[in-house]
């Protein structure tokens, strides 16, 4: 009978201070609205299981780790371009860098794949695959929250006071080539060369470039090491964000015949292949079919309209993008919501019109004569190359509206076009 006192006069007091901690929340910060998990916003109920809610390997979920959180009242748009490497995606970027409200970043999941899985551009391994995954997620969250500090876990050496010289590509990004993040150049210095930066700037400030990013109305970060749209489905779903995807797309043909010209070690055997008309035995033809099926995956799923990819989503072919830059771009900044500011119509111009300096043949570079570009690898491959390639990615070929070459005349022959004409309407 004594415990039994004992006990309530515990459950007594226990619950007056539960209730006293609940009013002091309540009256001490103003009521935020805290989404539970849901198939709606957790991505929960689909192939995607990880709740957006978890965070790293601590990561618990709720309401609890996120006391002042509230959905992205600001709504600033996080614009996410999809792409694969040789696909035109640094030319996609750059229409978006050139936009002065745009905080842009190239390829961050560099240093996640070089820390995690070096070495492997495009590992098939399922493991490898979701600790990339889920490192990546948790990275491009933390970005667009304009928390550039937790990408220096991921950059060697690590920095030093928050400040690096090792971040890839600082200089294909506007913003930190400029005040506040560098003082080398000043606001009339609007189109600074890359290498200019790199030189001229000192090393990166994290804070500063925290900064610069969040004073910027929207978040642009360019990807290449994400197979398909359907990996992203948490982070799409995720309610804090606001992110619009831009999937590239580019004729697998394009994009082996570029690959093979810029990657030259890496695909040695398919140069042989060219040079001598006999295909290597020992060929890996894994850095074919893997473009094919992740293509034919996440264009499949986002042509599908899910309801979780709804106002979310535009495919984009670079062939397109290439004849017709000044109009496709408008149609991006449209899907986007954001307005075209002179700035990004100047570097069309200037940029899709040819030219004869060095910077024009970086493997990297977007100076180019963008239409003539867009089919140049019919004139680089070898008609026996193509055929292999329309064999074994004849269902993405057929679906994106590329068309096959049945000769090696019609290959060549540059006055017919192997891209047919053909509209894909973002899914609003």
């Amino acid at each position: 009978m004594q415990c039994s006192w004992k006990a309530v006069i515990l459950l007594a007091l226990a619950s007056i201070a539960i209730q006293y901690t609940a009013i002091r929340t309540l009256t001490s910060k103003p009521f935020q609205l805290c989404p539970l998990p849901s198939p709606q916003n957790c991505g929960l109920g689909g192939q995607e299981t990880e709740s957006p809610f978890e965070r790293g390997a601590a990561g618990s979920g709720g309401c609890d780790d996120y006391p002042y959180f509230s959905i992205n009242t600001t709504r600033k748009t996080h614009i996410l371009v999809l792409a694969t490497t040789r696909s035109g995606s640094s030319f996609v970027g750059q229409l978006l860098n050139q936009n002065q409200d745009v905080f842009y970043l190239f390829e961050p999941l560099y240093h996640v794949q070089t820390t995690l899985i070096p070495r492997l551009s495009h590992s098939r391994n399922a493991a490898d695959r979701r600790v990339m995954l889920g490192a990546s997620r948790d990275l491009l969250r933390s970005l667009y929250d304009c928390d550039l500090y937790f990408l220096e876990s991921y950059i060697k050496p690590t920095p030093t006071n928050h400040t690096t010289d090792k971040l890839f590509r600082r200089g294909a990004s506007r913003a930190l080539c400029q005040q506040p993040v560098c003082d080398a150049f000043g606001s009339a210095d609007i189109n600074v060369e890359e290498g200019d930066c790199v030189k001229k700037c000192a090393a990166l400030n994290m804070t500063l470039a925290t900064e610069a990013c969040r004073e910027k109305r929207h978040m642009a970060i360019k990807i290449v090491r994400v197979p398909e749209i359907g990996d992203l489905r948490a982070l799409v779903e995720d309610p804090r964000l606001n992110i619009k995807v831009i999937q590239l797309v580019r004729d697998p043909r394009g994009i082996l015949s570029s690959r093979i010209e810029t990657f030259r070690d890496t695909y040695r055997l398919w140069r042989i292949w060219r040079a001598t008309g006999r295909r290597p035995y020992n060929l890996d033809l894994s850095q074919l079919t893997v473009v094919c099926e992740d293509f034919l995956s996440s264009v499949s799923t986002g042509l599908s309209h899910p309801p979780w990819l709804k106002g979310k989503y535009m495919l984009v072919r670079y062939e397109d993008l290439a004849r017709n830059p000044l109009q496709k771009t408008k149609e991006i900044y449209d899907y986007l919501g954001l307005p075209m500011d002179k700035n990004v119509e100047d570097w069309i111009h200037a940029n899709t019109r040819g030219s004869n300096e060095p910077s024009a043949k970086h493997k990297f570079g977007t100076v180019r004569d963008s239409a003539a570009n867009a089919e140049s690898w019919r004139l680089k491959l070898s008609y026996d190359m193509v055929e292999y390639t329309q064999t074994m990615c004849q269902k993405v070929l057929h679906q994106l509206g590329y068309k096959a070459a049945k000769s090696a005349e019609e290959l060549k022959n540059m006055s017919l076009s192997l891209v047919q004409d053909k509209t894909f309407v973002p899914f609003l």
